[in-house]
């Protein structure tokens, strides 16, 4: 498919994560000449955590490393592009079962140590003998780089997505990469489709997960594409301890901050490229509420109109109807009072006090909705509470692509 017009200009210049070690093979999910098995190793005593679907249906993926992330400790990931796996019964979770298997027997591990991740068509059981054999070819593979392994787990993606970020930790320089895929079925209550970070930092566990969790919170549970939660949605953390920091256990351990700060600006960057690569998207949207009751309230009200069909066609449309975010304030079923209410597109007011701004002049809106980077602002008048969250519009493209995605 034709690059998204906002991707980055190029694949990002990642390093080595000492303790992490890539490789793809193939697996022929589907009847497409790629690589779409991710197979990557870590070494002993590598930490793990994780964010999850909040689907009532997930894969047997997803329950699998659910389960595992209990003991926090990881030896290898393996990552199936094509078929998701779920809603497949018995069948599923016995090809997770042995594929988990499988590794841990090359590996000499536990199965437990073995996280599994899959995204695709929802419905068709993972064949267990093309999962073994790409495996297998995975296993005596050479290592791969970072740019490879972001392209074998893309599916309906435009272009591969990573970052990079580094912290100093115990007077040590430790390193964060990150992969993600996901393009559709973007709605988030916790990740986003799949997405996986290595760090050479010692870090525990327990903090580990709450670091993750942090970040999530304003970055990969901030951004929407189409109001579609997957089954699969996953985003785990490993961290190898290979930096040789003073392992990190709690907030008040010296460098955790800078620790938690890289891990949010990394998880930052890698959500809005999953946003910037839309299915069908032209426009990236970033939607500012204040006002709010509360944080939670405000993040509400954001959603409702990053969600609204109506609001992203007529950014698609570059038309400044600002009656269709009154219309999705109203709709969110949060506090809100009519003549508080303050909208602006871009830096200009369109809106003030449930009423339109008197003079209002619609070309320097006209103007920003021409370009790829558009801001709508909401000002409730109620409270201190705020949001910010991204989205992009909604075009014919995504429904080009949805229409012929079993194909």
């Amino acid at each position: 498919m034709e690059r998204s017009p906002l991707a980055p200009a190029g694949f990002p210049d990642l390093p080595a994560v000492r303790g992490v070690t890539p490789r793809i093979a193939r697996a022929q999910y589907k009847n497409w000449d790629r690589c779409d098995l991710t197979f990557v190793t870590l070494d002993p005593g590598t930490s793990v955590a994780g964010v999850l679907t909040q689907s009532r249906c997930p894969s047997p993926e997803v329950e699998w490393c659910r389960d595992a992330m209990v003991l926090g400790q990881a030896r290898a990931l393996v990552v199936n592009a094509g078929n998701s796996n779920a809603f497949t019964g018995s069948r599923g979770r016995s090809a997770v079962e042995a594929i988990a298997a499988r590794t841990a027997g090359h590996l000499g591990c536990k199965p437990s140590d073995v996280f599994v991740a899959s995204t695709g068509v929802i419905g068709v059981p993972l064949p267990i003998d093309k999962a073994e054999a790409g495996l297998d070819a995975a296993f005596t593979a050479e290592p791969c780089s970072w740019e490879a392994a972001a392209e074998t787990i893309m599916t309906t993606d435009t272009f591969a997505k990573a970052a990079v970020t580094r912290a100093v930790v115990d007077g040590r320089t430790i390193s964060l990469v990150g992969i993600i895929k996901g393009s559709g079925m973007i709605a988030p209550d916790m990740a986003t489709m799949l997405g996986f970070v290595f760090t050479d930092a010692a870090v525990e566990p327990a903090f580990l997960q709450k670091a993750l969790s942090d970040a999530n919170a304003k970055s990969f549970s901030c951004i929407t594409v189409d109001g579609d939660t997957s089954t699969s949605d996953t985003i785990l953390a490993f961290a190898t301890g290979q930096a040789g920091n003073a392992p990190l256990s709690s907030e008040d351990d010296a460098g955790a901050d800078a620790f938690a700060a890289a891990l949010a600006d990394l998880c930052f960057q890698l959500a809005h490229l999953v946003v910037r690569d839309g299915e069908g998207a032209r426009k990236f949207i970033t939607i500012h509420v204040e006002g709010a009751e509360s944080d939670r309230s405000a993040h509400r009200i954001a959603m409702s109109i990053a969600n609204s069909p109506l609001v992203k066609t007529a950014i698609a449309g570059e038309d400044a109807n600002w009656g269709r975010v009154v219309m999705a304030v109203g709709k969110a079923g949060e506090p809100a009072e009519r003549d508080n209410l303050s909208i602006r597109f871009g830096a200009t007011q369109v809106a003030r006090h449930g009423l339109a701004v008197e003079g209002y002049d619609e070309a320097p809106v006209a103007a920003h909705l021409k370009g790829h980077e558009i801001e709508i602002g909401v000002d409730l008048g109620l409270d201190d509470g705020r949001a910010t969250v991204w989205t992009c519009d909604l075009t014919h493209g995504y429904i080009s692509i949805n229409a012929d995605y079993r194909s």
